[in-house]
């Protein structure tokens, strides 16, 4: 059987990289059948492109993975899929949240003939083989034989094929504007491929922020890889590196890499060790970033970028959404730490929460101007299904749009925050964005790198570049002219310092650049960016 593993855009934001969903469930697929992959934010498609593929490849069923924010593309998709003939099997963290919804059990249209619950590492497999015979159950889920839900052990985690796997679809160097290849290849950057690959080393967040899925979906107890397995798919990784004349950097997408210090150490450790290195992004809470040995060991592994979700200055807000280990007055000093080991933050920051009021915006972009520059990503507190904060405030009658993921609109309220309006909190998402990536601000970053190296200071002006596009539309040719017109100071300053380079004699060996990356705005607990 043919085997489709679609996950859909939603139409408007996009992301960096691929999604680990599609390559785990793949290397799980029992042997017999093949498996497509399709990620629609690498190669968007409509429902007709999508049906089309399906008959060209004569596809026997398609997986749909969907978080809240894609699943109104996904139920449009799944949609006609389902009416070409073809069963549709759903899955991710909104499913499991409102699996009668995807079921059409409230009412409402029905957009999957089956559904998988939770983690599928276990249920797959059945799933193929169920459709294989054409006896696919409405619903999968990984229960034992007293009905409790079953984790699936990470011990013995299956081998993806990295070095087999066609990429082609999610090289960002396509991506890149032609200035930009120009400016890299003045300093010996000649890859032909930069690929953004996604892994986990462990599931699970004993935190349970109010307004975070993660708890939810994964649970709050660790579990872990074994280093050997973590490490070994880096060098797989390295190796097709080099056999493609190619650069890849990896997004660990643990919800918190280093939730258990001890153990994260003893894997940077060996990653050191067996020269595993590669550029990699990661999420890490604020508070275990105070670890100056963690941090060390971050940098010597590889390590350039670590997302963090701050989401507010205000520690009785964070309180509010049960963050309160999250301590403002040490942000500056977590941060600075990082700078010196020449690590950058991803900075999440949530408004309209209840203890905002006019001019947050103002507050929290004066806090971040007097920090290390990094990429700061803002976004609305968004109640999400299922989640606490949705509960609350359901419960209180302050849901404006119950149902907002069926019209999903980035950056608008989808509630009623109490000290600040819904058009007042909008304004202040504006605001931030706008004033965190004018031409003036990515001047005075770029001024502050003036001590790093070239390499560092000309990847931190993509990643900025490219993560103004989180908020303001730039996928046009055109768009793209505007911004680089904007910033043409920085750029025309690098350029010159990258001719520089290039001309002087003790330089004729290319640059060795080993980048930054460009990391993907990990979604606040992977939701809340888009919100």
């Amino acid at each position: 059987m043919n085997i489709l593993l679609y996950n859909p855009d939603n139409e408007i934001t996009n992301n960096f990289m691929p999604h680990l969903w599609m390559f785990l469930l793949k290397s799980l697929t029992p042997p017999g059948h093949k498996v497509f992959l399709i990620d629609g934010n690498a190669r968007r498609m409509s429902s007709e492109d999508l049906v089309q593929y399906i008959r060209e490849n004569e596809i026997g069923l398609v997986g749909i993975g969907a978080m809240t924010r894609m699943i109104r593309k996904a139920y449009h998709m799944a949609d006609a899929v389902r009416a070409a003939g073809v069963p549709v099997v759903m899955g991710g963290p909104h499913v499991t949240e409102v699996p009668d919804e995807p079921l059409g059990r409230n009412g409402e249209a029905r957009h999957a003939d089956a559904i998988a619950l939770g983690e599928a590492d276990q249920t797959w497999p059945a799933i193929v083989a169920d459709a294989a015979r054409g006896e696919l159950k409405e619903i999968y889920a990984p229960i034992n034989s007293d009905g409790k839900e079953v984790k699936p052990p990470l011990g013995d985690y299956p081998v993806i094929p990295w070095d087999k796997m066609d990429l082609d679809q999610f090289n960002l160097i396509k991506h890149f504007p032609k200035m930009a290849r120009r400016m890299l290849s003045l300093v010996g950057m000649t890859w032909q491929s930069f690929h953004m690959i996604p892994i986990e080393s462990g599931r699970g967040c004993p935190y349970g922020c109010e307004f975070c899925t993660v708890t939810g979906f994964f649970g709050d107890s660790i579990r872990f890889r074994s280093n050997e397995s973590v490490v070994n798919e880096l060098l797989m990784l390295k190796a097709r590196e080099k056999r493609e004349k190619g650069k890849v950097a990896v997004f660990f997408i643990d919800d918190n890499f280093a939730i258990n210090p001890r153990r994260t150490k003893s894997l940077l450790r060996e990653i050191i060790a067996r020269g595993a290195q590669v550029p990699w992004v990661a999420q890490i809470s604020m508070n275990l970033l105070r670890d100056e040995e963690l941090v060390s060991l971050i940098s010597q592994s590889g390590g350039k970028w670590i997302f963090i979700g701050l989401e507010s200055i205000d520690a009785e807000n964070l309180k509010s959404v049960s963050k309160g280990f999250n301590k403002p007055d040490e942000y500056q000093a977590v941060l600075e730490r990082l700078a010196r080991h020449n690590l950058y933050a991803i900075t999440s920051f949530i408004f309209g929460m209840d203890g905002d009021s006019t001019g947050v915006a103002k507050r929290t972009l004066d806090a971040i101007h007097s920090w290390p520059p990094g990429l700061p990503v803002f976004g609305l507190l968004t109640p999400y299904p299922a989640t606490p904060l949705y509960d609350r405030l359901s419960a209180a009658g302050r849901l404006t749009r119950p149902k907002h993921w069926l019209e999903f609109k980035p950056f608008t309220m989808a509630f009623k925050p109490l000290g600040i309006t819904v058009e007042e909190a909008e304004s202040e998402v504006r605001q931030a964005w706008s004033s965190c990536y004018s031409p003036e601000t990515i001047a005075a970053s770029m001024e502050w790198l003036g001590s790093k190296s070239f390499p560092d200071r000309l990847i931190h002006l993509l990643s900025r570049l490219a993560f103004r596009g989180i908020y303001f539309p730039q996928m046009k040719r055109r768009d793209w002219i505007h911004v680089l017109y904007e910033s043409r100071g920085p750029i025309l300053s690098l350029l010159g310092q990258a001719l520089m380079l290039k001309l002087r004699p003790q330089h004729r060996k290319p640059i060795v650049l080993k980048p930054q990356g460009l990391p993907e705005p990990a979604p606040l607990a992977r939701e809340q960016a888009a919100g």
